[in-house]
């Protein structure tokens, strides 16, 4: 599936991050997640406020130097996973 570039990915209905953990950690209806590096950087971004391609160009901007076309497809590749298991909606 793509994600349509007008898209304003966001964390689905009943996720949050966990507010008193010294770790970020993603609550969902069916667990939860301890999220790092490149994932926290994606999810951050999943206000509802950025389009994909903004997050996106975020993503080179914080990773600079990395390959474009991988942070476009490993973003795309997390957030797909992520909307199958309904964390993010897009």
């Amino acid at each position: 599936m793509a994600i349509p570039e007008s898209s304003k990915p966001a964390l689905a209905v009943g996720c949050r991050w966990k507010e008193d953990a010294e770790e970020p950690i993603l609550l969902f209806p069916e667990g939860a997640m301890k999220v790092q590096g490149t994932g926290l950087a994606i999810l951050e971004l999943c206000d509802g406020q950025h389009t994909f391609p903004e997050m996106v160009a975020e993503l080179q901007r914080q990773y600079f130097g990395a390959d474009p076309k991988r942070i476009l497809d490993d973003a795309t590749r997390f957030l797909e996973q992520l909307h199958e298991k309904r964390i993010v909606d897009f």
